[in-house]
């Protein structure tokens, strides 16, 4: 996926929490990843997830960062661990961890942002939905979603940039005799589901805490509409 569309404005790195103890020396045998005349020191892990993700799961960024220092600490106790807040304008593209990695000054994403896509690059990335054919491309590949998957993305992308409760979903998008009729907690296995399919564009379907879901249209996105209006657009 390109990630030419992300916003570069300097992004906040902000410090969260850090634990600092003795260092013990190295034991470990040689890594093979660690070129001839170095040492490994660490490890870094990017954890890209935004706040409205977190208190859908259930928790929150504070309580991540906690449960992962503890870890650390239980598997070994000498460790040294520092977490930081990856701050990004709001609404910058792709994927939250791609993000994250650039906010954070990653190399190997600050690289891949600066290579510049040729025509054919460009050609291949993106999201295709195309309300006329009833199908997702992406990637030029076809998105495997069911029916109800893609009655559930189109009536979001219908009412793009609004926030759809969960309430609404249900009412509009199933009916008194269908079997498999949700309630406001299985819906969330739905859109998961549906997320799911879109891989590395999940995030054009956003949860919006306490609210609901919401479509956000990004720059590698494309809205095919059908030629006459839909009976579901208002």
């Amino acid at each position: 996926m390109s990630l030419a569309h992300l916003d570069t404005r300097p992004a906040t790195v902000t410090p969260i929490t850090r634990s600092e103890q003795p260092a013990a020396e190295s034991t470990s045998a040689h890594l093979r990843a660690v070129p001839t005349g170095t040492e490994a020191r660490g490890f870094v892990l990017y954890v890209g997830i935004d706040e409205d993700k977190a208190a859908a799961d259930g928790t929150d960024l504070s309580e991540i960062v906690a449960q992962l220092r503890a870890l650390a600490a239980k598997l070994s106790p000498s460790s040294e661990t520092y977490a930081a807040v990856a701050l990004a304008p709001r609404g910058a593209g792709g994927r939250d961890v791609d993000v994250v990695r650039l906010a954070l000054q990653d190399p190997a994403a600050l690289a891949k942002h600066r290579h510049t896509p040729d025509d054919e690059d460009r050609a291949r990335d993106g999201v295709v939905i195309d309300l006329s054919r009833k199908r997702v491309l992406l990637d030029n590949n076809a998105a495997n979603l069911t029916y109800k998957e893609f009655e559930l993305l189109q009536y979001l992308v219908l009412r793009e940039g609004k926030t759809i409760d969960r309430a609404e979903l249900i009412a509009s998008l199933w009916s008194a005799d269908d079997s498999d009729i949700p309630n406001e907690r299985t819906i969330d296995v739905h859109v998961r589901r549906l997320r799911a399919k879109l891989g590395d564009y999940e995030d054009i379907v956003r949860t919006v805490r306490g609210a609901g879901y919401r479509f956000d249209r990004h720059a590698d996105v494309s809205v095919q509409h059908t030629s006459t209006p839909s009976p579901d657009l208002f």
